[in-house]
């Protein structure tokens, strides 16, 4: 036995030696689709050169939309008003180029990559609703467009897919208010003394189980500040999949833990006694508990950030230069924020980093917390980041930038100081050591970093996300959530699937996942 000990040590020995031999040999290797030497000193950029990565001007936009207004043969009737019968533009946005072209231009002295944008088309005024992708340009005054659907997905895009608009959600609350909830008009009185403004509604996702789906449990809550914490008990379950919105129905409805195939026959089973009411008192305006009105008053002034001689960051167009750093920004109205041709020291580490994807999980026993899977991309995480508050969002000191952006409407719109970039005291030293043995000395470094920050407030969360860059070269991506929870109304068993956090409120259990795209270059611009 200890000779068989003896001999697979000896392997593990000789297995590491070759493994180190390998390295030794192949170290300062390039895999083969990595350019590590390009004809242009990565340092000496070209002038401008961030707006090869620059978002859509409002002026670009609204020559975008002059365009398939004039060139795509269909009626267009603005998204803000369409039914879904209609044509409409869903979104504009900038066609970034692909980096191939990008890195020719930036790196080996080529020309600058046509500047095109992104339109995503609804066309519901079709024999074969569907949804079309375009590429749009060159701008700023475009002359063609291209349609890129198959080449990106591989197939058509059926109608069924598309994102809810906000006048869908719209009329769709019109359907509730106007014809579903006066079918049970003696529950909604004695229940939630309904006067058709007191209660709000919240969407679920997805919209059902099959792909052809689209069928949307709807929440209520009482209609006050906060009022993702106020469940009623109250979900209907609405199929808006028709486009002829007068086929529109509720095809089921819950209240506290049972199911009715609708308002009607929730209001008979009510008028006979068969439904058990919990009866909710009404929560104040302000939302009460779920109220963001500070409690008290701060005791004393809050401690501010100072810059003895001004910023130490530079920003020109959409790139920001700091230290031995530099990129280049800009924020999709899709998935927000993102960061292009980083570099430390004039070398190129990294080609892009950006937020993808924002999802969360969660788990009840009503029905609309039970199915949600949040993509909060298909809603928005650019086009809902907010302005920033200063003093609390982000320190008085930063510099704040306004983002256009075009969505659901023919009209770009600007979200003011939506973007804000600073610097941070790190709160410890980058290095440092007291010298207490023989001789005597101090020596320390402060550890500061620059921030470039967003956050998107996406139904009841508010994303806040940054990017930080460390003078060690070091990028960190971090993101924090807060805002509201979102609810469910606490019956049953309800405690199996989250926590209590009022007399008739379950904090439901669920996961968020972040996702980014990171595309590094150290060492080496990889292609593929």
């Amino acid at each position: 036995m200890n000779l068989k000990i003896v001999l697979i040590l000896l392997a593990l020995a000789l297995a590491t030696v070759l493994a180190l031999i390998c390295v030794l040999l192949t170290r300062g290797e390039k895999p083969t689709n990595c350019k590590s030497q390009p004809l242009r000193s990565q340092k000496e950029k070209p002038r401008g050169f961030s707006l090869v990565f620059a978002d859509l001007t409002p002026e670009e936009m609204v020559q975008v939309v002059k365009y398939l207004q004039e060139n795509l043969g269909v009626p267009l009737v603005d998204a803000s008003q369409a039914n879904p019968s209609d044509n409409c533009i869903y979104y504009i946005d900038v066609q970034l180029p692909a980096k191939a072209e990008v890195l020719q231009f930036l790196d080996q002295g080529g020309g600058h990559p046509p500047r095109q944008a992104l339109a995503v088309v609804y066309f519901g005024n079709q024999p074969d609703p569907n949804i079309t992708e375009y590429v749009v340009g060159p701008l700023p005054i475009p002359t063609t467009h291209r349609d890129v659907t198959l080449e990106k997905y591989g197939e058509k895009l059926p109608y069924y897919r598309r994102p809810v608009l906000a006048v869908e959600y719209k009329q769709i609350a019109g359907l509730l208010r106007e014809t579903v909830f006066p079918m049970a008009p003696t529950f909604m009185s004695q229940t939630f003394n309904y006067d058709r403004t007191n209660l709000a509604v919240m969407t679920s996702a997805p919209r059902g189980f099959q792909s052809t789906d689209r069928n949307t449990w709807f929440v209520l809550f009482q209609n006050v500040s906060g009022f993702f914490l106020h469940p009623v008990g109250l979900e209907v379950l609405v199929d808006h999949s028709s486009l002829d919105l007068s086929q529109w129905r509720v095809s089921k409805v819950f209240y506290n833990g049972q199911y009715y195939g609708d308002m009607a026959q929730l209001e008979n089973e009510f008028k006979q006694g068969h439904v058990t009411v919990d009866k909710i008192q009404q929560a104040p305006l302000d939302g009460g508990f779920s109220s963001m009105r500070p409690r008290a008053a701060p005791a004393a002034p809050f401690p501010l950030q100072y810059e003895p001689h001004g910023p130490r960051y530079h920003i020109e167009n959409n790139e920001v230069i700091y230290q031995a750093w530099s990129f280049a920004f800009g924020m999709s109205v899709n998935t927000g924020m993102r960061l292009f041709d980083i570099r430390f020291k004039g070398e190129r580490i990294v080609y892009e980093i950006s937020v993808q994807e924002a999802m969360s999980i969660y788990g009840s026993n009503c029905p609309g917390g039970m199915t949600i899977r949040y993509m909060d991309g298909s809603f928005g995480i650019g086009r809902f980041s907010f302005p920033l508050v200063q003093g609390v969002d982000c320190p008085y000191s930063a510099t704040y930038l306004d983002v256009p952006y075009l969505v659901q409407s023919q009209t770009p719109s600007i979200n003011k100081n939506s973007l804000c970039v600073f610097e941070l005291n790190s709160k410890s030293p980058l290095r440092r050591h007291y010298s207490n043995l023989q001789s005597m000395y101090y020596g320390g470094l402060t550890n500061s970093a620059l921030v470039i920050r967003s956050i998107a407030t996406v139904g009841n969360y508010d994303y806040v996300w940054d990017f930080l860059f460390y003078q060690n070269g070091a990028i960190e991506a971090k993101v924090q959530a807060t805002g509201y929870m979102s609810s469910s109304f606490l019956y049953g068993d309800g405690l199996e699937y989250g926590h209590r956090v009022g007399e008739h409120t379950l904090g439901t259990l669920h996961t968020h996942s972040m996702n980014y795209k990171v595309d590094l270059d150290v060492g080496g611009m990889c292609l593929g």
